[in-house]
């Protein structure tokens, strides 16, 4: 910081946060927690919930969306144990904020929103921010993006009665595919794919609450 600069208050509310990631959420993964302090989280909510930005608690958003807990958007991107040198497909960018994450820590993003309102606006969003490693679509993210595939690691951020089939057959050997699985509302887990030669290795990371995660391989549209 520059001599005679001061924080804003922002910025004291997202070092608090990111403190709290660490010491009492258990967030170990030193990268993810140094990149969320320093994205801006005020800046992909409502105006009306910017002082809520910095609270551990999901925010809802246009088209009946959420943003989600930091502590989730934290974990879910520790799962991923990204590097920098990976190639990261996410499914429901909604606002954006997972995606700025997974943008500061990977080398390059691929991120489908289902909602073209919510896809427009944060395309403009990341844009103003100074991302340039992100390529962000509206449509049905339970079919991947085959274009780009594989993918080193994909993040889905909506709960699907299971594992998208394209999804898995789009990661890469060794890639892994952090998604939440179960019933919509509190019967969610937090689960981990890995895909190895012969096979995925299934891990559970307890429960989690997320919107439904709608499309041809998800819950049909009248499930919402």
């Amino acid at each position: 910081m520059p001599p005679g600069a001061t924080r804003d208050d922002m910025t004291i509310r997202r070092e608090q946060m990111v403190a709290a990631l660490s010491a009492e959420f258990g967030i170990k993964d030193v990268r993810v927690l140094e990149t969320m302090a320093k994205v801006p989280r005020h800046r992909f909510v409502p105006d009306a919930l910017k002082a809520q930005a910095y609270r551990d608690g999901a925010l809802p958003i246009a088209s009946g969306q959420t943003i989600s807990q930091p502590f989730i958007v934290a974990r879910m991107t520790e799962l991923l144990e990204l590097d920098g040198s990976e190639k990261v497909l996410e499914i429901g960018a909604g606002t954006g904020y997972q995606t700025a994450i997974l943008a500061s820590l990977a080398r390059k993003v691929f991120a489908i929103e289902r909602h073209e309102g919510l896809a427009r606006e944060a395309n403009a969003r990341l844009s103003e921010l100074g991302f340039r490693n992100i390529t962000l679509k509206a449509g049905d993210g339970t079919k991947g993006w085959e274009a780009y595939q594989p993918y080193d690691a994909i993040l889905v951020a909506a709960g699907g009665p299971k594992v998208p089939e394209p999804l898995i057959s789009q990661l890469k050997t060794g890639g892994k595919l952090v998604i939440p699985v179960g019933e919509k509302g509190e019967n969610q887990v937090l689960t981990r794919v890995t895909k190895m030669p012969t096979g995925v290795k299934i891990e559970e990371f307890g429960p989690c609450t997320f919107v439904p995660l709608i499309g041809d391989h998800g819950w049909p549209e009248e499930q919402k």
